[in-house]
């Protein structure tokens, strides 16, 4: 009788154990049943073509994540230049070429923006009210500003501060120091000599000395802040997260007590670092910046422009070890350009040497540190020459870096080859018969046809970009003066791409062999 019983409850107790486990994976297989019938057999025809997935939540977010210009020119030979996928559960719709970054880059802020995109990512490492967490208006103002500490004056006098630090570190840091010749990580030696350079130029010596102590750990906990997780979910209790948040608040409370004090004392030597600039300055309405804001756009200036720069300097340093023949012209430019010994180097003078400008802009058009620019639809927006409509809450994604990549335009794309520019017109230029607007920040070109824009375009396209290729040609053409390098294996390629952050950054590590001239 009992060992009746016990039987009945086994195989009563048996199927309700697998009850729930069995539920959840029938409505998986529904759900994955369901996306793909859609997908096959009810396609909207009002809306782009989907990127074909299984898994409704995912999509493709895996395949773009690996490779995102392999991605992009795969999903381009199936659907064309408009297509859609799923990032994350969010439909992203792609437009490529010049009509797509004209549609999405130019597009008027009423109907799509940027903050909605970024803010989550931003606000918790640059802080509240800057940036991407205030009114488009207040943005562009801020641009405005800081765009001030960029002339041609400013960039004349930051040319030398890039060429001390550049020195300093090739014959101090301790994987130079002492050494005739070398193996070292060029991606760790880049982030450091970028954020030496970019902090002594913009935000003066206080701020330079604090990194070789307190700034250092901080803004690598402040950068910890920028993984793609956080686009999503920036409030996630994660370790780095809190490091972030602590981070982001000593941080500002430094620029302040900084900013502070230089109020106090009044400038006695005439410096004139992007901290000052700001300290005079007044947004457009007569009032002046506060210093929370001030202490907040310094760090978002500092972080910005850092990752760009020690991205596209690791790739160039790279890509000369792989073709060291080439370090060697462009030293000779600069003996047969600006005189023999050379003389120090100057906003001017580095205009004149075109093969180091053409190892930076070959270094920009194959390896933009940014692979993706988006922005949130607002109000629904019909597609350009086709009768597709993206409706409001998609994301819409600008990828400038498919034309350079595209035959059509660079014989063997992806070569790295700074020589080609010696045939071709300067792509970025900007013609006076071509449409300019100005946004808040000064007049900018609407043109958009170009294969080449690194920096971007339209209402947020990047007001640094004449410091970025001051600081990167000062780097570059003063490592050639003290250096001569190439490949730890000559036979190896260069590295691959580490696609997993904002920034399109050399795979870790990255080595080259070194040797002092």
């Amino acid at each position: 009788m009992h060992s009746g019983y016990a039987l009945v409850d086994t195989c009563i107790d048996l199927p309700l154990a697998l009850s729930v486990p069995l539920t959840f994976a029938l409505i998986f297989l529904i759900a994955i049943a369901q996306n793909v019938i859609r997908q096959l057999y009810f396609p909207d025809p009002r809306r782009p073509p989907v990127v074909f997935h299984l898994l409704p939540l995912i999509g493709s977010t895996i395949q773009y994540g690996m490779d995102p210009y392999k991605f992009f020119f795969s999903c381009r030979a199936k659907y064309g230049d408009c297509f859609t996928f799923i990032l994350l559960g969010k439909p992203t719709t792609v437009f490529l070429g010049a009509k797509g970054n004209n549609f999405i880059l130019n597009g008027k802020h009423a109907d799509l923006n940027a903050e909605d995109i970024y803010g989550k990512l931003t606000t918790p490492v640059f802080g509240k009210g800057v940036v991407y967490d205030c009114p488009n208006e207040k943005l562009m103002d801020q641009k405005r500003l800081c765009k001030e500490g960029f002339s041609s004056k400013a960039l004349d006098a930051y040319i030398p501060i890039f060429v001390k630090e550049v020195e300093d570190y090739i014959s101090k840091s301790p994987r130079f120091e002492g050494q005739q010749s070398g193996i070292c990580n060029i991606t760790e030696v880049m982030a450091e000599v970028t954020i030496y350079t970019a902090s002594s130029s913009l935000q003066g010596k206080e701020v330079r000395s604090k990194f070789d102590s307190t700034f250092a750990t901080l803004y690598r906990h402040l950068d910890d802040g920028f993984q793609p997780i956080n686009f999503m979910a920036p409030w996630l209790p994660l370790p780095q997260n809190r490091r972030r948040d602590h981070a982001q608040k000593v941080m500002e409370n430094l620029y302040s007590d900084i900013i502070r004090r230089r109020r106090h004392e009044g400038n006695r030597d005439g410096e004139t670092d992007m901290i000052w600039t700001l300290m005079d300055a007044k947004y457009k309405d007569g009032t002046g910046i506060p210093d929370s804001h001030i202490a907040r756009l310094m760090i978002a200036l500092l972080m910005g422009g850092q990752h760009n720069t020690a991205a596209s300097g690791a790739w160039i340093m790279l890509n000369l070890a792989n073709k060291p023949h080439l370090i060697e012209e462009m030293y000779q430019e600069q003996i047969t350009l600006l005189g023999s010994p050379l003389p120090p180097l100057t906003w001017e003078s580095l205009q004149k040497l075109t093969l180091n400008g053409q190892v930076i802009k070959e270094t920009l058009r194959l390896h933009s540190p940014i692979h993706s620019i988006m922005r949130q639809a607002k109000s629904p927006m019909p597609v350009p020459d086709t009768d597709f409509v993206v409706p409001p809450g998609h994301t819409l994604l600008a990828a400038t870096g498919v034309p350079a990549r595209s035959e059509e335009f660079f014989p063997k794309p992806l070569e790295w080859d700074p020589h080609r520019w010696d045939k071709l017109e300067s792509l970025e230029s900007v013609g006076d018969d071509v449409p300019k607007v100005d946004y808040g920040f000064g007049m900018v070109s609407k043109a958009v046809s170009s294969p080449y824009l690194p920096f971007g375009a339209g209402r947020h396209r990047c007001v640094g970009e004449q410091y970025a290729y001051a600081q990167l040609g000062a780097i570059i053409s003063t490592m050639v003066r003290l250096l001569k390098w190439e490949q730890v294996d000559p036979m190896a390629p260069i590295p691959e791409t580490d696609y997993s952050s904002m920034f399109s950054r050399p795979m870790n590590p990255a080595r080259i062999r070194w040797e002092r001239r």
